[in-house]
């Protein structure tokens, strides 16, 4: 069952999430819903220990390196034309 909370950001951040949410086919919610319950369900102690800080020294240190992944519905058609 679903619980709504409100919650108040940056406009900038809400508009680049709702993008990054969107590349990866899905709402702001589930990806908010996602990182929420993978900071709970590994017991951190910290910000610094969550997966994300290790990134974030990577991004700052400038080591870095962007792909853009495929849409979904190209990833769907190259699935389906390799069970040709």
């Amino acid at each position: 069952m679903d619980s709504k909370i409100t919650l108040s950001f940056d406009k900038h951040v809400i508009n680049e999430a709702k993008a990054f949410a969107a590349k990866n086919g899905m709402s702001l919610s589930r990806l908010t819903e996602f990182i929420y319950k993978q900071m709970t369900t590994q017991h951190y102690k910290s910000l610094e220990e969550l997966p994300i800080a290790e990134w974030i020294d990577t991004v700052a240190e400038g080591g870095a390196e962007y792909t853009k992944s495929s849409s979904r519905k190209q990833l769907k058609s190259e699935f389906y034309n390799s069970r040709k």
